[in-house]
């Protein structure tokens, strides 16, 4: 069993600050689950263009405003607590906070836990992992 606290995991090396967003990665590579899981802030104001080419993610909103717009068609979809949005298909994306928007994210595969967007918007694979 595996059992973690937020605000310890927000004092270690999982969580990830970046332009725009932080991520506490609550279960990673290393914990064998086949997923990692994350609890991620998009601060207000933030605009962001993503593409995961190597991974699928599903996000739940907890609280916060924003939207999502899937690049490839042009639709936009409002982002508020309830609800979740799957990029099942690797969309290309931009997620746009109005407020500070506080998210429940999956990633497949799971992350190793030192993720950050590369140039093209995606994580990259890697056979590394890292520990608390």
């Amino acid at each position: 069993m595996i059992v973690r606290q937020l605000q310890t995991a927000k004092d270690s090396t999982r969580r990830i600050d970046s332009t725009g967003w932080n991520s506490v990665r609550m279960l990673l590579t290393n914990d064998n689950m086949g997923f990692s899981f994350h609890i991620t802030t998009i601060y207000e104001g933030a605009e962001l263009e993503m593409h995961y080419q190597n991974h699928l993610e599903s996000v739940y909103c907890m609280s916060g405003r924003g939207e999502i717009q899937n690049v490839t068609t042009g639709e936009v979809h409002p982002i508020s607590p309830g609800t979740m949005y799957a990029l099942d298909k690797h969309d290309k994306h931009i997620l746009r906070g109005f407020e500070e928007m506080s998210m429940a994210c999956v990633f497949n595969p799971p992350l190793i836990g030192n993720e950050v967007h590369n140039d093209s918007g995606a994580y990259e694979l890697t056979a590394q992992t890292i520990t608390d």
